[in-house]
């Protein structure tokens, strides 16, 4: 009898549960203004969205909540209290244009005020939709303990996956992305941001995050299925160099929270970009999702092509000087720089005393007069720095810099994604904007739209790029046409291209100081197109590069900021073409695989002029001989269809100038 008694009451609790579940049940629907993207907010006993596109579901309803050391739950049982909606077409003028100076920004929102002083608001853009964490809370600071921003995706999903292993997060985010499927990534793998999926019916889906400030980066954990889990690196409180390094840190000790940061602000925007091949190559979601510019005084920033020297090993040859790191070579760099226009060079690790020493340059450098000398050239001299030796004196360093008369700063080594860290990116943008310094970030996360609140921030590395060929062989042309459609979505990528010895798949070494690349010297030549980097790298020895000069000429015709991008074809890991404007000319880079390939694309881009295109494309014996291009030259209009014919690791780059 007791039994069934208690059992009769577990029951009715139950309906009750249930039915007061259903009661403060409810679901929102958000729309993209072109109606394409559907969002989906349920709020039951958590809040959980879902995105679909044109009608296929490509994340099903996932869970998001921050949790508190305090013990508020954000995000669970929740009240809503009021919701509102806006809908937002506004233009937004870009100071340092990556993809285009004019960015529509053009969006609808949902924002769900709840009670315990929070808010969740939702965006839907015509490629993408987004959410974030908004806080109102009494307390002056807040920990916050973890944050739900789990991911079940729509099905088993091909994923390029940038495979981590360090269980600190301890990272230069250089992986080679891992084509893959989500049910073959277990629990106990994880992987950087951004990442990009492929559903059954082809459509794009990529994960990465926007407006990160004052809190760690997003990382995901497989679970053997179709989901994935949010993880994110502890506040660290102790940690020391390794033995006999500069830069390796050991992780001692680790607060029990990923963040203390202000009880009243916004967190990062969680951003899942839709779309299709082309829509990634087009996309500025991470970019519009950013805070805006904060400087006032922005007609210094100049963007430009850099002499670059660590990759090819300072290897200038045919000179009457000892080359190394010294000022006879770093004239040289400069002469190079001078005699083709670009706008800096950059002196990389070893220009100083030491790397723990910034004050001071090394006993072969008189940097006084080589800059001195760089004025006189019309080339701005760039320094690099070591991260941790930087943060212990960053306004010294710094003020020190600004006395020699450099123009930059490139920051190395940071190999970290956790809060400090990514409030020391924002101290060195402020730090370096104040003296009218540019930043360039290498071991470094992906871009998270810091350059759009301190445009003084050109480029980000965050990529394995071309410097892996002096130790690997993992820099193939497959991977050049991989990274555009991932890595490149977040934004600026210093990939360091321009290699001048090329060479076939069979043919090629990993010479640490005489370095090659593999494929086609058009397919370097290409990349100064396709790649977005306002500060652009010129990664080989200038002698190579004076030794070609009409191969030289053509790339240092190639702005590295653009008016307006266009997405002409492509196929993440197969092949690319993009037309690009930068003032009155147009231009056009094309890049394949290992397979050979020929594009044919209207020029429906272009407007009522007739344009004069001169074209570097490979030779009719680059599949055998790499550094095999030709150069011609033919007139064209709107209307007009190009064909890009590429051999295998080939490339086709074109510059289009008006006829007067």
């Amino acid at each position: 009898m007791q039994r069934n008694l208690l059992g009769k009451i577990l029951v009715l609790q139950l309906c009750l549960w249930f039915t007061s579940t259903a009661a403060f049940a409810k679901d929102y629907l958000l729309t993209s203004p072109d109606k394409n993207i559907q969002v989906k907010v349920s709020v039951t006993d958590v809040i959980k969205w879902s995105v679909a596109r044109k009608g296929e579901t490509v994340l099903l309803p996932s869970a998001l909540s921050m949790t508190l050391i305090s013990g508020e739950k954000l995000g669970v049982n929740p009240v809503v209290q009021k919701d509102s909606r806006k809908s937002v077409k506004e233009t937004i003028t870009a100071v340092v244009p990556v993809k285009n100076r004019s960015i529509p920004d053009v969006y609808n929102e949902l924002k769900l005020q709840c009670k315990g002083g929070y808010v969740v608001n939702f965006r839907a853009y015509n490629d993408g939709a987004a959410y974030r964490f908004e806080t109102n809370l009494p307390a002056r600071e807040i920990e916050v303990q973890h944050e739900t921003a789990d991911l079940q995706m729509g099905g088993n999903y091909q994923v390029y996956w940038p495979q981590e292993t360090d269980p600190e997060f301890q990272s230069h985010y250089e992986a080679t992305f891992k084509d893959t499927t989500l049910a073959a990534i277990g629990s106990q793998q994880y992987g950087y941001l951004p990442l990009l999926f492929t559903s059954g019916k082809g459509t794009k889906v990529l994960l990465t995050e926007s407006d990160l400030y004052d809190y760690p980066n997003l990382f995901l954990f497989g679970t053997g299925g179709t989901g994935l889990k949010s993880a994110f690196p502890k506040v660290i409180l102790e940690s020391q160099l390794k033995p006999r390094s500069d830069r390796d840190e050991q992780i001692t000790r680790k607060a029990g929270y990923i963040a203390r940061t202000s009880g009243k602000r916004t967190f990062p925007w969680r951003t899942l970009i839709v779309t299709d091949d082309k829509g990634l190559l087009e996309t500025e979601m991470v970019y519009k999702l950013a805070s805006p510019n904060v400087l006032q005084q922005t007609t210094w920033i100049k963007p430009g092509k850099v002499a670059w020297d660590w990759y090819n090993f300072n290897n200038v040859y045919g000179v009457n000087f000892r080359a190394g790191v010294n000022t006879d070579t770093y004239k040289y760099y400069i002469d190079f720089a001078s005699k083709y226009g670009l706008e800096y060079i950059i002196l990389d690790e070893g220009w100083s005393a030491a790397t723990t020493n910034l004050m001071a340059p090394n006993k072969d450098l008189d940097l006084n007069a080589l800059v001195q000398y760089a004025n006189s050239k019309n080339v701005g001299v760039i320094l690099w720095a070591l991260w941790n030796t930087l943060d212990k004196d960053i306004d010294g360093i710094l003020d020190q810099f600004v006395k020699w008369g450099v123009k930059g700063v490139k920051v190395d080594f940071m190999a970290r994604g956790d809060q400090y860290m990514v409030n020391y990116y924002e101290r060195v943008a402020k730090a370096a904007a104040q003296r009218q310094l540019l930043v360039d970030l290498h071991g470094a996360y992906k871009p998270v739209g810091l350059n759009r609140k301190y445009p003084n921030v050109l480029s980000y590395e965050g990529v394995k790029g071309l410097e892996n060929n002096k130790w690997s062989d993992v820099i193939t042309p497959t991977h050049n046409v991989t990274v555009p459609f991932t890595r490149m979505v977040a934004g600026p990528m210093d990939f360091t291209p321009g290699a001048m010895v090329n060479s076939t798949k069979e043919g090629f070494k990993d010479v640490f100081n005489q370095p090659m690349s593999q494929g086609t010297r058009a397919h370097q030549v290409a990349m100064y197109v396709i790649y977005e980097s306002p500060l652009q790298m010129l990664a080989d020895s200038p002698t190579n590069y004076l030794k070609d000069p009409d191969c030289t000429r053509f790339i240092s015709q190639i702005p590295t900021t653009w008016d307006k991008s266009v997405a002409l074809a492509g196929e993440s890991g197969k092949y690319v073409a993009m037309a690009r404007q930068h003032g009155k000319n147009w231009y056009i880079g094309g890049m394949t695989n290992w397979d050979a390939r020929e594009l044919s694309l209207p020029l429906t881009f272009l407007d009522g002029k007739t344009y004069q295109m001169e074209i570097l494309r490979d030779g009719i014996n680059a599949d055998r001989h790499p550094q095999d291009y030709k150069i011609e030259s033919r007139n064209v209009k709107a209307g007009d269809t190009v064909s890009l014919k590429m051999s295998g690791g080939g490339g086709w780059a074109a510059i289009l100038t008006p006829v007067e």
